[in-house]
């Protein structure tokens, strides 16, 4: 089955033989369905599937063009901002069987939605929900000097954000115990897909982020990254084993400095673009040699224990399937 969106070629087998599948009368079980806090990038992609397998999935965003652009593809979208709105708008959440929290923290603020627990806790303690997952980072290990890292590597969260990441993740941790669940914790790497990828960034002539001009620095040391269509593929086998919540690292087998995956970027455009190559000055390349520093992911216990088989193991393949996609009249 087609992820859609141009997410790739199949999705994570279901061990229990077709756990995805909605039941019920009327084509609707209502053990299946799915309440996304946060419909970004990750959440709108892995929504596609389950609503083509029938579940019903709603989610929140923030702006009212967001709100119909989800509403057009099927999605229930709501407008909420876990800054300024009460849960207690969000009726439909206490239906909710699996929810997905991909809000991030706020600087300052820490999770915005567990500081809203009181509200939070009645609206998911009625008996329906099954499975719930946090969608963190591989920034909480913080620089660990080149080293491989597993899920039971000593966390040393440097900045801010990546601190907030992991009070995070141990507040989610201890909801989900709160109701009797285990919360998969997914430990992401750079995303990147369809329209968010270095050949993106590349074509669009796109000044540098602020983050970026911080990572200028940082460009030749080894990071780990992943493909939209993989984390659904990891989301998905973790709703078809509801009973394996714990931590995994969601990245692919091949952790690489930003200046080489650019530089593979800028390759495979200049084969067919060769007049574009001048206009990507503004990133850095240099020499793609890896300093020893941050650090490389395993993935091993999200392929072991989730079954997932990665549709773009590395980089390379990742993007030279988003650069196959495109129109030859770019």
């Amino acid at each position: 089955m087609q992820l859609g969106l141009g997410l790739g070629h199949r999705v994570a087998a279901t061990p229990s033989g077709g756990a995805l599948e909605a039941e019920g009368p009327n084509g609707m079980d209502h053990r299946r369905r799915i309440f996304l806090l946060g419909t970004g990038f990750v959440a709108r992609h892995v929504s596609i599937p389950l609503l083509q397998q029938g579940w019903h999935v709603s989610g929140t965003c923030t702006t009212s063009l967001k709100k119909n652009q989800l509403r057009t593809v099927g999605i229930d979208a709501h407008l909420f901002d876990a800054n300024r709105h009460k849960l207690t708008e969000l009726e439909t959440l206490r239906d909710a069987s699996h929810v997905l929290v991909s809000i991030p923290p706020a600087y300052g603020i820490g999770d915005p939605l567990l500081n809203l627990h009181q509200e939070l806790h009645p609206l998911l303690n009625y008996g329906n929900l099954q499975w719930l997952c946090y969608l963190s980072s591989t920034s909480v290990y913080g620089d660990c000097g080149g080293a491989w890292v597993d899920e039971d590597y000593p966390v040393n969260p440097r900045t801010e954000s990546a601190k907030s990441r992991y009070e995070a993740e141990k507040g989610w941790t201890h909801f989900g115990l709160s109701l009797g669940l285990s919360t998969f914790i997914f430990r992401l790497g750079g995303i990147y897909g369809p329209g968010r990828s270095a050949l993106d960034t590349l074509m669009k002539r796109k000044d540098l982020s602020e983050n970026q001009k911080r990572r200028d620095s940082r460009d030749f040391y080894y990071t780990g990254r992943i493909h939209v269509a993989d984390i659904c593929q990891a989301i998905l086998s973790s709703i078809a084993n509801p009973n394996l919540g714990k931590i995994y690292n969601v990245v692919d087998d091949y952790p690489a400095p930003r200046a080489e995956v650019f530089a593979f970027a800028r390759d495979l455009i200049s084969r067919r673009y060769p007049e574009m190559v001048s206009d990507f000055n503004h990133v850095s390349l240099g020499d793609v040699q890896a300093i020893i520093g941050e650090k490389c992911v395993s993935n091993t216990r999200m392929k072991k224990e989730l079954g997932v088989q990665l549709i773009y193991p590395s980089y390379k393949s990742g993007l030279q399937s988003i650069f196959d996609s495109w129109s030859s009249s770019l």
